[in-house]
């Protein structure tokens, strides 16, 4: 797979590492790797909760300084997609929006309705996406997205339903309120 970016994970590492020892954060190990076409960097580090914050705010702005960054020593038109994981935290929120695309999932083939998530980011509206469009046991059904800024959310339906021109859906238990990214 060809690389992402042009900086290798050496220097990630070290811009990363000088970033989060300066703030100061404890990390005790530092991996980059390559998935399909996100960079993650996971942490590992004994300060986990004060690095991710509350709601996830700390574990964000760490991300958005990285990428920021990197797009400018790189000169990239735009930041380049990094996920930054502090133990786990992340793929488990990305976990918990794939069980909740599930579970919506049962209820559209049984009523034949389609649903609206919860509002909820650009990347786990980007995970719910892939998931569906991915998972052999959701091919029957497709996703859209709907709604402006902090209210865009995703609209699960079956995929031979006629797509017409959809609000947004509030949902007091859809279950993704503490969703951080």
């Amino acid at each position: 797979m060809m690389p992402l970016l042009t900086m290798d994970a050496s220097m990630i590492k070290d811009i990363l590492g000088s970033l989060l020892k300066n703030l100061p954060f404890t990390v005790t190990e530092i991996v980059v790797t390559e998935e399909k076409d996100v960079t993650r960097v996971d942490l590992k580090s004994d300060d986990a909760s004060r690095i991710i914050g509350w709601h996830g705010e700390t574990l964000n702005a760490v991300q958005h300084l990285l990428k920021s960054i990197i797009r400018s020593k790189e000169n990239l038109e735009k930041s380049p997609f990094i996920v930054v994981d502090i133990d786990g935290y992340r793929r488990s929120q990305e976990e918990k929006v794939c069980r909740i695309a599930d579970q919506k999932a049962d209820f559209v083939r049984r009523t034949g309705n389609r649903i609206a998530l919860a509002p909820m980011s650009p990347y786990f509206r980007r995970i719910v996406h892939m998931y569906v469009a991915n998972a052999p046991q959701l091919q029957d059904l497709t996703t859209e997205s709907v709604g402006e800024g902090e209210y865009r959310q995703i609209v699960l339906r079956m995929k031979e339903e006629q797509s017409e021109e959809l609000s947004p859906v509030m949902s007091e238990d859809a279950g993704l309120e503490n969703l951080d990214v």
